[in-house]
């Protein structure tokens, strides 16, 4: 049975008085994708932000092992965090190459040796990102960019690559290609937490999935059963679901 890497309990977060989060309780087990799903306004990106430390939150997080009270961003970092946000917060102005060697700081401030060989592994996984190594981050297309975001974060080793609604304003085509990826790293034993709006793509793709609602848990179990429970086919899978 594997072990957890990330443990939330009791999690409360939210902006100034309001409170999003009311009590999260979720496990992510080493080496698996574990994906959050629920409508607009859940808590989904509240409960990354509250994560990182980029909001205060209450309540225990166990990551590795290590409790998260009163640790900072930069350090979560440092231990093997790493956040693809929705907005990708791609430095625009500069090649494609260099957006992924600042990803690589993690690695580079521990030591790693041959660290700027992960620029090769992240080419691999996504060969047009190796087309457009000279080119400006800002000047590339959705899909590219969301290449970049994911491949900047897998530059630092993480632990756990969080990912905040990958898919979103992406074409099909390129929604596929991105959720490949995400499989591809699965098998390679990246421990994954997906925030997704497209809950049957997510659900396809994880090993264990949670829906949220107005901010606490409100189902939660493995992926597949999941994708086949009433409840989660009437609310975000449609009737379409039930006839595949």
């Amino acid at each position: 049975m594997s072990t957890a890497l990330l443990q939330v309990a009791g999690l409360h977060a939210g902006y100034g008085r309001a409170e999003v989060l009311t009590g999260l309780n979720f496990v992510l087990p080493k080496g698996q994708v574990v994906t959050i799903i629920g409508p607009n306004g859940a808590g989904k990106s509240t409960t990354l932000n509250a994560l990182m430390a980029v909001l205060p939150s209450r309540g225990q997080v166990l990551f590795d092992g290590v409790d998260l009270a009163d640790v900072s961003l930069e350090e979560r970092v440092m231990l093997g965090m790493a956040l693809v946000p929705e907005k990708r917060e791609l430095f625009g102005t500069m090649p494609v190459e260099d957006n992924l060697v600042l990803g690589g700081f993690r690695a580079m401030k521990q030591g790693v040796p041959n660290w700027r060989s992960e620029i090769e592994r992240v080419y691999t996984l996504f060969p047009r990102l190796k087309e457009r190594r000279a080119q400006l981050a800002g000047t590339l297309s959705g899909g590219e960019r969301q290449m970049l975001a994911v491949g900047r974060a897998l530059m630092s080793r993480p632990k756990l690559l969080m990912l905040d609604e990958p898919s979103l304003g992406l074409a099909p085509l390129v929604v596929r290609e991105i959720f490949r990826t995400i499989e591809q790293l699965r098998r390679d034993g990246v421990s994954i937490l997906l925030i997704e709006q497209n809950a049957r793509a997510a659900l396809e793709v994880a090993d264990h999935g949670y829906v949220l609602e107005t901010g606490s848990i409100a189902l939660e179990g493995p992926a597949s059963q999941l994708a086949d429970d009433p409840r989660v086919i009437e609310t975000y899978l449609g009737a379409a679901r039930q006839r595949d």
